[in-house]
């Protein structure tokens, strides 16, 4: 394999998500996207079969970069209620510091797109909400905290929580943090979430 595939696919991946970033709202062609990266049209195709494969992609990393950590938080915590806030926490300074992918995760950029990118999006919450829910049934089973309500109440309380959090940044063109004020919110929140 030539040495250069890998590092022109990274360059097309890393424009993309410069696009999406520098232009929230705009829709991603194919020829803004060649000239970003300085190549032709027929040269993204090359490595990228399509834009949809593009998008998969960044959904693709996204999903490697959040879920390898949350591994690496719940073999280095016990506590049901601090692997909880870390993993939250993970997931919004990722979105912060990955602005672009934000909005590809959230869908905002996927409008006009192939709906099944939509639903792989979907993805990447639908097994975030799992690792939530999986945390507070372990909380429940081994150190007692009971929720106020269901694991899955609970857990759809949290996403609530994170996606908003998410779609605000986005809407906001990026200004209001996701992070921001993490530590006062996550207290309210925790409160809500165990008896």
């Amino acid at each position: 394999m030539n040495q250069t595939e890998p590092s022109r696919r990274d360059r097309i991946l890393q424009a993309l998500v410069g696009l999406l970033e520098s232009d929230p709202g705009a829709r991603i062609t194919t020829a803004n996207l060649a000239r970003q990266v300085g190549v032709t049209e027929a040269a993204l195709y090359r490595h990228f079969p399509s834009k949809r494969k593009m998008f998969e992609s960044l959904i693709e990393f996204a999903e490697d970069a959040v879920f390898s950590r949350c591994q690496m938080i719940l073999q280095e915590q016990d506590d049901a209620r601090v692997r909880l806030q870390q993993l939250v926490h993970l997931v919004l300074v990722f979105a912060e510091r990955n602005a672009g992918l934000c909005r590809v995760l959230t869908g905002d950029a996927l409008m006009g797109e192939d709906e099944a990118l939509r639903k792989r999006s979907c993805q990447f919450f639908e097994r975030l909400e799992t690792q939530i829910r999986q945390i507070l049934k372990e909380g429940d089973l081994r150190q007692n905290l009971r929720p106020r309500t269901s694991a899955g109440r609970s857990a759809d309380w949290v996403m609530v929580f994170v996606e908003g959090r998410l779609q605000r940044f986005v809407r906001t063109s990026f200004e209001r943090l996701p992070a921001a004020g993490f530590d006062e919110s996550w207290e309210i929140l925790a409160e809500s979430l165990w008896s």
